[in-house]
C-alpha cells in the first residue's frame, strides 16, 4: 500500500460536528495530535452521554451544545462531520463558501491509515457481509480490524495506531457523501434500492452517493458488484480496477453464480472453484446474494477455498436480521427490525414460504410502499401497523391486504398472534426507521422479543 502523507493538525482549529461514537474518537485523535478542537452538537448537554462529555472535557475539547454556532464554523481551519450530520446544513455551507475545508470521519481516517481496506456498502446486507468477511480473514490467520459504520469507527483504529493486516469496514452513503480520496483495496456494493429519501433529494442522488465508493480506485484494486441489481449491472470501473460480478444465473462476465446447490466462482488467472451450500443456514435469496459477495471478496483477498467453505458451513445471521425468536402454539416469530427500508422488508417477506402476519411501521423515510404491498400479496394474511407511518402504510395496503393498527409493540404482537394460526409466521419487518418510538433498530427488536416472550408465558 502507498503511504499517505498524514495531515499536520498541530495548533489547527478543528470543529468536529456531532457527538456520536465517530465524533468522540475523531476528537480524541485530533487532540492527541495537537489540534484545538471544538465539538458542536445539536442536542442539549443534558441529553448527551455524561461519560462522553467528561471524557472530552478532560482532554480540553470545547463543547458547544444545543445548536450549531455559525461563527465557530467560519473561524475553523477544518471541519469534520460525523456520519449522521447532513453536509448541507447552514453552518457547514457557510464555512465551505468561506473556504474552510469540510471532510467526514471516514475520509479523515482513510488519510491516516495505511492498512488495506475492504469496504462494504449497499442499501441492505452491509453488516452481515462485513462481519462475515472479518471472521473469514481471522480464520485464515490474519490480524483484522472490523468496524466503520458497524460498531467501532475507523478513527478508533487510527487513534489506537493499530497495525492490522486488513481493515474490513461497513460504509454508509452518509460517510461516502463526504469522501474525497477514500480508495479501498476491495470495494463491494451489494445492492441499491430507495432509502434515506428523507435526506436525499432523489433516488439518483442516493445512488450516486453509493457509487462514490469506487471513485478513487485504481490499478490492482477490486470492485465487486451485484450483477442482478439494475443499478449495478451497467457499472464500469476505472481503468486497471478488477471488476468481479455476481448473480444467481450463470452468464458471461459473471464471476460467481449458484448452480445445483453449489456456489461457483471463476476469477481470471485461477481455476474455477465451487462451494457446497447444503450446510448454509441463512434463509432467503438475499442471503445467497450476500454470500456470493462474501466469497468473491474473500477470494480477491487471497483466502484459501477450505477456509471459505468452513465459514459457509458455520455462518450465522446477525441479531435483528430475520432472526428466529421462538415458536409456540405452532406459530413462529421472527425479528427483522433491521429492515428499516422497503427493500429490506420485501426481502424478508420473500424469505418465507409459510403464511405471514406482518408487523411494520415506524418513522417514514420518504420511500414508496407499493413494492411492499406487491410482495405481500399471496404471502401476508394480515398486516399490523404501528408508529408514525401507520396511516401511510394503511393507505398503501387499503383494498389489497387486510390490516389492523396498534398503539405500541406489545399490542402489535398481541394482535398478530390473535390473527395467526398454527403453521403461520409472525414477522417484524418495519420498512421504516425506529426513531419515532425506539432508540434504534436494536432497541425495537428487543422490545419485540420481550413482547413475544411475555405472550408465550
Amino acid at each position: 500500500m502507498a503511504q499517505h502523507e498524514k495531515p499536520d493538525f498541530k495548533d489547527k482549529k478543528v470543529v468536529v460536528v456531532g457527538l456520536g461514537i465517530s465524533g468522540l474518537w475523531t476528537a480524541r485523535y485530533l487532540v492527541r495530535h495537537g489540534a484545538r478542537v471544538t465539538l458542536s452538537e445539536m442536542n442539549r448537554e443534558s441529553d448527551l452521554s455524561p461519560s462522553a462529555l467528561d471524557d472530552l472535557k478532560s482532554i480540553g475539547v470545547i463543547l458547544e451544545t444545543g445548536g450549531h454556532i455559525t461563527q465557530t464554523f467560519l473561524d475553523a481551519d477544518m471541519i469534520v462531520l460525523s456520519p449522521g450530520v447532513p453536509h448541507d446544513i447552514r453552518p457547514v455551507c457557510a464555512a465551505r463558501d468561506n473556504g474552510v475545508p469540510v471532510t467526514g470521519e471516514l475520509e479523515l481516517a482513510s488519510r491516516l491509515i495505511d492498512t488495506p481496506v475492504i469496504a462494504v456498502t449497499g442499501t441492505n446486507g452491509k453488516s452481515t457481509v462485513t462481519t462475515a468477511l472479518g471472521s473469514i480473514l481471522k480464520d485464515a490467520g490474519y490480524d483484522v480490524f472490523v468496524g466503520g459504520n458497524i460498531g467501532t469507527p475507523l478513527m478508533a483504529y487510527a487513534y489506537e495506531e493499530k497495525r492490522a493486516d486488513f481493515v474490513v469496514a461497513e460504509v454508509s452513503s452518509f460517510q461516502l457523501d463526504t469522501s474525497d480520496m477514500f480508495s479501498p483495496y476491495i470495494a463491494v456494493v451489494l445492492n441499491i434500492s430507495p432509502d434515506h429519501l428523507d435526506r436525499y433529494s432523489c433516488y439518483e442522488d442516493y445512488t450516486l452517493s453509493k457509487l462514490k465508493i469506487f471513485k478513487n480506485q485504481g490499478h490492482g484494486q477490486f470492485a465487486i458488484v451485484n450483477d442482478d441489481d439494475e443499478r449495478l449491472t451497467s457499472f464500469q470501473p476505472s481503468s486497471g480496477v478488477v471488476i468481479l460480478r455476481y448473480g444467481f444465473a450463470k452468464k458471461a462476465g459473471r464471476h460467481a453464480c449458484v448452480e445445483n446447490d453449489r456456489l461457483v466462482t471463476c476469477l481470471e488467472g485461477s481455476s474455477p472453484c465451487s462451494f457446497d451450500l447444503n450446510s448454509y443456514r441463512l434463509p432467503g435469496r438475499h442471503n445467497l446474494e450476500n454470500l456470493m459477495a462474501i466469497v468473491l471478496a474473500a477470494r480477491a483477498a487471497g483466502i484459501e477455498a477450505d477456509v471459505i467453505q468452513r465459514a459457509i458451513n458455520q455462518l450465522k445471521g446477525l441479531p435483528h436480521r430475520v432472526e428466529y425468536i421462538m415458536e409456540f402454539e405452532g406459530i413462529a416469530f421472527y425479528d427483522d427490525s433491521k429492515a428499516t427500508n422497503v427493500d429490506a422488508a420485501v426481502r424478508a417477506i420473500l424469505s418465507f414460504d409459510r403464511p405471514l402476519i406482518l408487523i411494520a411501521g415506524g418513522r417514514h423515510k420518504g420511500g414508496d410502499y407499493t413494492p411492499l404491498v406487491t410482495a405481500s400479496k399471496g404471502k401476508v394474511k394480515k398486516a399490523i401497523f404501528l408508529g408514525e407511518a401507520k396511516d401511510l402504510l394503511s393507505a398503501s395496503f387499503e383494498g389489497a391486504i387486510s390490516f389492523l393498527q396498534a398503539n405500541d409493540m406489545e399490542e402489535a404482537v398481541s394482535l398478530a398472534f390473535s390473527c395467526a394460526a398454527g403453521g403461520d409466521i409472525v414477522l417484524l419487518a418495519p420498512a421504516c426507521s425506529s426513531f419515532d418510538m425506539f432508540r434504534d433498530y436494536g432497541h425495537r427488536g428487543r422490545v419485540f422479543k420481550a413482547a413475544v416472550e411475555k405472550l408465550a408465558q
